[in-house]
């Protein structure tokens, strides 16, 4: 039942129902659980805060008690989570003046961050390693990715369907909802739909592993499959190999950056990854790009050097 909001309601009360009405059902599941989360947050830091006491004050202690245990990155997430509403209530006349103007935003330092990707040595000595059989395994997932850059999602509900042989495509348009009951879901954003072009040997080895699968159903799924089982399948295989311990969505770090050393374009790697836009591509792999860059300036300067 949706209360009558008023200044006097409580704001975790207002943040509760702000998400009910605006966000469930227009955002996916997995973005839902986060506005939860900081709903949790808020009932833990402002129980009792009302909506008309928020002020540049309050609400900046509020983002320093939540950066006291957080990172700066995961509080500026907390920060954009929660200024939607209260803008909202600022255009509602709730809140006199837009509380989170100016808010500085603060944070624990990040923690020493793993390698995140191998180099192409290692990733050759992980393939070599993989026991690709004659079923299914969560070997042949770690193939698919390394060779696709898929995230995890996606390539959890690939069907035999969707593999095009004959042109060397797989299609990417849905993804399994591995972190609820299961089931087909929309791809996170509309440029993440789209079709990626297969080396004649990935084509070759999979048309083989599928050939009397089922056209519809999902080839990795049998049953209640969790991320941990494939980062353990993985990790044991990059200790095998002594490499570093990477992770599933590190294959597709992987992918990206062995793709951008051998100086494949940034918009065919931000289309490759199904990225929104080439933005997020540069913001994820600007040390690459940086150490491209510097070799760039050696090229000119030689080409330059040259038409004396």
């Amino acid at each position: 039942m949706i209360q009558r909001t008023n200044a006097d309601m409580l704001f975790t009360d207002f943040y509760e129902q702000w998400i009910t009405t605006y966000k469930q059902g227009a955002i996916r599941p997995v973005t839902m659980s986060k506005y939860k989360m900081a709903h949790q947050w808020l009932v833990r830091l402002i129980p009792d805060l009302k909506i008309g006491d928020i002020t540049r004050i309050t609400y900046q202690q509020l983002l320093n008690n939540y950066a006291a245990e957080h990172e700066r990155q995961t509080t500026m997430d907390f920060h954009h989570h929660i200024k939607c509403a209260i803008l909202d209530a600022v255009d509602e006349g709730l809140i006199e003046r837009d509380p989170t103007r100016k808010a500085i935003i603060k944070g624990r330092p990040p923690k020493d961050k793993k390698q995140k990707y191998l180099n192409q040595f290692e990733l050759q000595k992980l393939l070599a390693n993989l026991d690709l059989g004659t079923d299914v395994s969560w070997d042949w997932f770690i193939l698919l990715v390394a060779k696709t850059g898929m995230r995890f999602s996606e390539a959890l509900a690939l069907t035999p369907k969707d593999f095009d042989f004959s042109r060397q495509l797989v299609s990417v348009a849905k993804t399994w909802n591995y972190k609820g009951d299961g089931g087909f879901l929309p791809t996170k954003n509309r440029s993440s739909i789209r079709k990626i072009q297969l080396d004649w040997q990935t084509v070759i080895q999979f048309a083989g592993l599928l050939k009397n699968m089922p056209e519809d159903e999902p080839i990795f799924i049998k049953k209640q499959v969790y991320n941990s089982t494939v980062n353990d399948v993985l990790a044991r295989h990059c200790r095998e190999i002594d490499a570093p311990v990477i992770t599933i969505h590190g294959l597709r770090h992987t992918h990206a950056s062995l793709l951008l050393f051998a100086g494949v374009s940034i918009a065919s790697v931000a289309r490759r990854l199904g990225h929104s836009s080439m933005t997020t591509t540069q913001k994820t792999y600007i040390h690459i790009i940086q150490e491209l860059e510097n070799k760039d300036v050696d090229v000119i300067m030689r080409f330059l050097s040259g038409l004396n």
